[in-house]
């Protein structure tokens, strides 16, 4: 290999670590993991304690995700299955609820203060 080559090579590489060092990308998989993480325990929360919840309000959340209801115009007609839009949309609220209130009460959102301050 050229002197050239190899003294190329290495301003990509020490250049890649630059860029890696100062774009947090390190972080940003290390946030990225945790998130993973996160989700999945916020998803079984809402499962274990939000959806038994929401099935005492509105009765089967399988009834809810199955209420439809049919408009005819002519000989055409369109299916509205508006309960597994409600059924989705308790469920986001739930879960933006949950997310809210962990990052809340432990104080999360202090951490992350921004380099200017």
């Amino acid at each position: 290999m050229p002197a050239k080559s190899v003294a190329n090579a290495k301003g990509h590489s020490a250049g890649f670590m630059n860029f890696i060092r100062e774009q947090g990308v390190v972080g940003l998989a290390v946030g990225l993991a945790i998130g993973t993480a996160a989700g999945d325990t916020v998803k079984q929360l809402v499962g274990a304690f939000i959806d038994p919840l929401v099935q005492l309000i509105v009765g089967s959340q399988a009834g809810l995700k199955a209420a439809e209801f049919t408009l005819k115009v002519g000989d055409r007609e369109g299916v509205f299955a508006w309960g597994a839009f409600v059924s989705s949309l308790i469920t986001l609220l739930a879960v933006a609820f949950v997310v809210y209130a962990i990052v809340h009460l432990m104080k999360l959102d202090k951490l992350d203060k921004s380099k200017d301050k």
